[in-house]
């Protein structure tokens, strides 16, 4: 088999291992209030690369993990994500129609839904993180800790607020970047820094080289989303296409242009990669993971 393949066997069982993880941990839509529980599960179930939870499951590998902290870890940081999706898309926000193929909550629902379907999501992540598990209290309380961190004020919220307030203005590469260490990194950097805590055998030492390669990681992301909105079409991308610069916003393909973009992604991901190289096969899914990011289509 491939690596090509290998990593693509890996991903659609992550996957669907993920897939089954938030269908069995969130609230039947048979449940009162059952509009708030169905769109719940509308907006989480059947799309979605599933990035973050892979990230939490390939860091998991290079220790012993407790597996009910890990798949915990995998459904609470995917929970996070989604909850910024739905709230990023209503018309407060950035105002978009479609996500993952489909129509976005508010659409498909109201207005009121959708801001209470995230905050339900976002709420619904920390009850799962913080369920008995194999692990110490303690390391149980670390998790919770880092994945409330990096969704806050000096994380992904914060982050999603400097990016409205710099509509229509020029950034700097080095505001920008800080702006997605916050909006998109941060969730990346939590994933593998739960994943990674999920083991009680790995060292200060390799989870700051974990964390380091988080950090390239979500950078790259990032400009690679940037992109893929002047590259891709609606279909491929699931979601509107060319949004950010209909509404003026600052991208790295503004600040740099497409090419030098797509080259910083790759000196990012080269980057990444260096910090793991230690780790060797171990750390296969987390390569795959890193090069899969600079050449993903949508």
């Amino acid at each position: 088999m491939t690596q090509a393949n290998d990593l693509k066997s890996w991903q659609h069982q992550a996957q669907a291992q993920t897939e089954l993880l938030l269908a069995r941990l969130m609230p039947s839509e048979n449940q009162t209030p059952h509009t708030l529980h169905q769109a719940m599960r509308y907006v989480t179930l059947g799309g979605g690369k599933r990035l973050r939870p892979l990230l939490v499951l390939a860091a998991a590998e290079l220790g012993s993990a407790d597996p009910a902290a890990v798949e915990a870890a995998m459904a609470a940081v995917e929970m996070i994500h989604v909850y910024s999706l739905v709230h990023d898309d209503m018309p407060e926000m950035d105002n978009d129609s479609l996500r993952r193929g489909k129509p976005t909550c508010h659409v498909q629902y109201d207005q009121a839904t959708a801001l209470l379907t995230g905050d339900a999501l976002q709420t619904q992540a920390f009850d799962i993180l913080s369920r008995p598990t194999g692990l110490p209290a303690e390391r149980q309380l670390k998790m919770v800790a880092l994945l409330a961190q990096a969704a806050g004020s000096l994380g992904m919220a914060g982050g999603q607020a400097i990016d409205l307030a710099n509509v229509g203005n020029a950034m700097t590469q080095a505001q920008l970047e800080h702006m997605h260490r916050l909006k998109t990194g941060a969730l990346i950097r939590a994933a593998v820094g739960l994943g990674a805590l999920a083991c009680t055998d790995l060292d200060d030492e390799a989870r700051r080289r974990l964390d380091a390669y988080a950090e390239r990681l979500g950078l790259a992301f990032q400009v690679i989303d940037d992109v893929l909105d002047c590259e891709a079409d609606t279909a491929t991308l699931g979601k509107t296409a060319g949004k950010d610069q209909e509404a003026d916003k600052p991208t790295y393909v503004k600040l740099m242009g497409l090419a030098p973009a797509r080259r910083y992604a790759e000196t990012l991901i080269a980057e990444a990669l260096e910090q793991i190289a230690p780790f060797g096969g171990k750390a296969a899914h987390l390569r795959q993971l890193a090069e899969f990011v600079v050449a993903r289509k949508n």
